[in-house]
């Protein structure tokens, strides 16, 4: 049997104190503890052998936590690895006031209690036009909440073409019946119209709902009723329209290259009631469920005591007030990682990519096709460039890269791995860059 190493000499080892910044020196010594008692009982005490076994239960251990990666695949919204990534406003304002204390339900001026979405409220009415509005944790949560505060015991009216299942099994026909409310189809999987809703409206009709298809699309014979006719219904019938956006765009996604994207301006001025919509999507905060629209219909939605288990923290409020107020200068662009990425041009990627070349031997430019991803766009295509990696076991590689510290996510196309340029950051190149230099070729 070999003599077992003392235990602070393999802890000081480079290859285990690298992990302490990352997991804290307790969770290394109790990793440290378990391999070596291994170690006594198996009698092999070799330093080598224990260090390479303690350094792969630690990394098993930090890949168990939230980490932050590098998206390499061209998907700007990829929900697999946290959607929008936020501004430096909105990382400042969670900051700012995660540190300490801070106003979240307190007017400074009256001295008392005051409303946890007054103040971000104030700023989503400026940007949307809307009325009044309100944040919740998630989209999914926004509609079960104008469901259950609207129709629980009533029908809802919804064409057969939008009764659609979007990501994590969210399908509109079970959140309906969830609610309590009754759902009322009309039309044909593809073509409805305003007579549809007309004929189906009954004096239980508690709203006309329409939502975004997701990234489901019929194409050809084809036909829906306009939102603005719905609305007009609705004001008739004295019954409120509800729209579900999904992923909330603010802004014409053309000015900056990518297909247009109803915005919630368009769905409000169009007379929808109520319009619900993403925070961590197009709209490129944390993740939120945003109601937006009239005063009166938000105002039944702050009185459900559902609302209390739906609520946002503080620190979710102030990513998206420091994210909207990027919105307010119009400064989207240069200070919204989503719209760096959406407008990044082909000659900014290539300038780029040079640096890469320059360093990874054999690594070639390749065309690609970009996505934004994220539901509303996820099938749309951007044109982008990427850096093909030497040809190897592709498998292998994109694993030796997810390894990486950072971990970066790359994507696999004709048995070689790509890395999109388009969903680097510039400011992570250099890191990419580091970590495949040294690839055997």
């Amino acid at each position: 049997m070999e003599r077992i190493p003392a235990m602070h000499k393999v802890l000081a080892d480079k290859r285990v104190a690298a992990y302490e910044a990352r997991l804290g020196r307790d969770v290394v010594k109790r990793a440290a503890d378990e391999v070596f008692g291994r170690a006594r009982a198996s009698g092999d005490g070799a330093f080598d052998t224990i260090v390479v076994e303690l350094t792969m239960r630690l990394e098993r251990l930090q890949r168990d936590m939230l980490l932050r990666v590098i998206n390499a695949t061209g998907i700007i919204l990829h929900t697999n690895l946290g959607r929008a990534p936020l501004a430096g406003e909105a990382l400042a304002a969670v900051a700012e006031l995660s540190r300490g204390y801070s106003n979240l339900e307190y007017d400074l001026e009256a001295g008392q209690r005051g409303s946890r979405y007054a103040r971000v409220a104030g700023i989503l009415n400026e940007v949307t036009g809307a009325e009044d509005s309100l944040v919740v944790n998630n989209c999914a949560a926004a509609v079960l909440l104008i469901l259950d505060t609207f129709a629980k015991g009533r029908e809802v009216i919804v064409a057969r073409s939008q009764l659609v299942e979007i990501g994590g099994g969210f399908r509109i026909p079970e959140v309906l019946e969830r609610s309590g409310a009754t759902l009322v189809e009309v039309g044909t999987t593809n073509r409805v119209y305003l007579e549809d809703f007309e004929r189906a409206l009954s004096p239980r009709t508690a709203l006309l709902l329409t939502t975004h298809p997701s990234n489901y699309r019929i194409d050809g014979f084809t036909h829906d009723a306009a939102a603005s006719e719905l609305a007009q219904l609705g004001q008739r019938a004295g019954v409120p329209v509800i729209e579900d956006l999904g992923s909330g765009a603010l802004v014409d996604l053309a000015r900056y290259g990518a297909p247009h994207e109803r915005t919630v301006q368009e769905a409000l001025s169009d007379g929808i009631g109520l319009v619900t919509f993403s925070g961590d999507k197009l709209l490129g905060g944390p993740q939120a469920g945003i109601v937006a629209g009239r005063s009166h219909l938000v105002a039944r939605l702050r009185g459900n005591p559902m609302l209390r288990a739906l609520r946002v923290d503080k620190m979710t409020l102030a990513a998206l007030g420091g994210t909207l107020q990027i919105y307010r200068s119009g400064a989207l662009a240069e200070r919204l990682p989503i719209f760096r990425m959406i407008g990044a041009t082909l000659g900014e990627l290539r300038a780029r990519a040079q640096n890469y070349l320059d360093a990874i031997p054999q690594a070639q430019l390749v065309e690609s096709d970009a996505f934004v991803g994220g539901g509303a766009l996820a099938r749309e295509r951007i044109a982008s460039l990427a850096v093909a990696l030497p040809e190897q076991d592709a498998e292998t590689v994109a694993a030796r890269l997810r390894k990486n510290v950072p971990p970066i996510v790359a994507r696999i196309a004709e048995r070689r791995v790509l890395l999109d340029l388009r969903t680097i950051a510039p400011e992570e190149d250099d890191l990419v860059i580091d970590a495949c230099r040294n690839f055997p070729t």
